[in-house]
């Protein structure tokens, strides 16, 4: 499983993130920008017009070193913080032409990785002062899933598996393919011995046999409330239950109510609403 550190992701990462992001935006030039003196420098400010968590800044960092190194960008917020609407994020300065060119590609990161950190702490801000943890899943805008899983940490919630690499998730089709739950689980511990073995249950015969089976984890899937607080119950603490499917906010504190370890939502990455921001740019130099 990986790290639950608000650590960012590799440099290399972000660095080709942005790297792709730029090329598809500015390609072989910006043609608006030369209608720009080229020797004229100019001043700009980054502002949220409604509240949110804060995320993505180094990737806005790097749209702009990548384009000129020059460019001096000083934050008045950090990832992870909670800032107010009509805030001023960052204020910065530069070549003109740059901060033009730059402005939608770095904004564009930054109002979507703080779009997901706020919606998870929307999620984890319902499920507090309960045991349950909110957990992201694979639903990711493609290429983007580093940032993604960084955003739900800095918002206050945990990875999941990261990819089909580093976690055994049992599902439906894995079972109809294994002949049973039991055999499924058996083959995962024979082939992944160090990797975590997680199977989903659709109901409590499956649950049974999930725990016979000695799965690390049982996620639970659109189980209704009341046997949500069946399974707890039942389990006692012995294996990790995590619910998934139709995860709602207003479903998220009586589910987190019924005592289960986790619940896994794809709406974090998935219904991504960009928080609106606004980059003002004033010329100052001929």
């Amino acid at each position: 499983m990986s790290t639950d550190s608000p650590i960012l992701p590799a440099r290399d990462t972000i660095e080709n993130d942005v790297r792709r992001a730029l090329a598809e935006d500015v390609g072989s030039g910006d043609v608006t920008a030369d209608l720009l003196p080229s020797a004229a420098f100019a001043r700009a400010r980054v502002i949220t017009r409604e509240a949110a968590v804060l995320c993505g800044t180094a990737w806005f960092d790097e749209c702009f070193r990548q384009l000129d190194p020059s460019v001096r960008i000083e934050w008045r917020a950090a990832d992870g913080e909670r800032v107010a609407a009509g805030a001023v994020l960052c204020q910065i300065e530069g070549a003109a032409r740059t901060l033009v060119t730059g402005e939608r590609t770095a904004l564009n990161f930054l109002q979507t990785l703080s779009g997901t950190a706020t919606a998870t702490a929307t999620y984890v801000d319902a499920a507090r002062g309960t045991r349950t943890t909110v957990l992201d899943t694979r639903k990711t805008l493609p290429g983007l899933r580093a940032a993604q899983k960084y955003a739900v940490r800095i918002g206050g919630g945990r990875n999941h598996r990261i990819g089909l690499f580093d976690a055994v998730l049992i599902k439906e089709n894995h079972i109809a393919a294994a002949g049973s739950i039991a055999a499924a689980v058996q083959r995962a511990r024979a082939l992944h011995p160090g990797l975590l073995v997680e199977t989903e249950v659709e109901n409590f015969a499956e649950l049974r046999e999930a725990l016979a089976a000695g799965a690390d984890r049982i996620m639970l899937d659109e189980f209704e409330l009341h046997e949500l607080a069946q399974a707890v119950t039942e389990v006692g603490g012995r294996v990790p239950l995590e619910v998934s499917g139709s995860v709602a906010l207003d479903r998220v504190r009586a589910i987190a109510e019924t005592g289960v370890d986790f619940v896994s939502i794809g709406a974090l990455t998935k219904h991504v609403r960009a928080i609106d921001l606004s980059m003002r740019i004033e010329i100052a130099g001929p």
